[in-house]
């Protein structure tokens, strides 16, 4: 098998398609809706949270069957049905189109596949085993969420504004890389989650003593 080729999509206002809206799609649909993608969903039926994203306008909605028209301008698919003849029906026609495909546990019709992600803010790990062993992918997101605690979301959103600064600063360009490596540093890190956990702590005590 090919090594997969690891990459994080800018989907901000690129139409994606999701077929299928059940307990399947709606993680899906959800994720898609984070990044600011224009999301199409077609679907014979819908679950509660799907029918909200619906009503808010977070995504648009078809209660019918799928047609191959609904491909017609789209970036990315991915397909949640329970039936892999429909699955691969809509997935030869993405090829067709040029349109990536994922067919949710269905690895034979994926252009690309959804590996564990662990998320601390900006800060996203993925893992994937080029789907050799998804159990393996879980064990190990359980592992890293464990070991990057949620206090890097703060530091990683602190060290962007920094960055900005230093970049705009008038320090020479040897001098910056420099900073930026430090601010980045084990010691930093280690400064910056005492100083979260210390926020936390006192946070706590004001509300017992409130």
């Amino acid at each position: 098998m090919s090594s997969l080729f690891p990459m994080f999509l800018k989907l901000e206002g690129k139409r994606c398609l999701v077929v299928g809206a059940g307990k399947v799609g709606e993680p899906k649909i959800g994720g898609l809706i984070d990044t600011g993608a224009r999301v199409h969903v077609i679907a014979l039926e819908a679950s509660e949270a799907v029918h909200e994203w619906a009503s808010t306008a977070k995504i648009t909605l078809e209660l019918r069957a799928f047609d191959d028209g609904d491909l017609e301008g789209t970036f990315l698919a991915v397909i949640a049905t329970a039936s892999r003849a429909l699955n691969g029906s809509i997935y030869r026609e993405a090829q067709r189109r040029g349109v990536l495909c994922n067919a949710v546990d269905d690895p034979e019709y994926c252009d690309f596949y959804y590996p564990a992600v662990v998320r601390r803010g900006d800060l996203q790990i993925a893992i994937s085993t080029n789907g050799q062993s998804p159990a393996l992918s879980q064990k190990l997101r359980k592992q890293l969420e464990r070991q990057f605690s949620p206090g890097y979301a703060r530091w990683v959103a602190e060290l962007g504004e920094t960055r900005k600064l230093v970049l705009a600063s008038a320090l020479d360009p040897q001098r910056k890389r420099e900073l930026l490596l430090s601010l980045a540093s084990r010691e930093a890190l280690k400064a910056a989650l005492a100083e979260e956990s210390a926020k936390r702590v006192t946070a706590n005590d004001r509300r017992v003593t409130a």
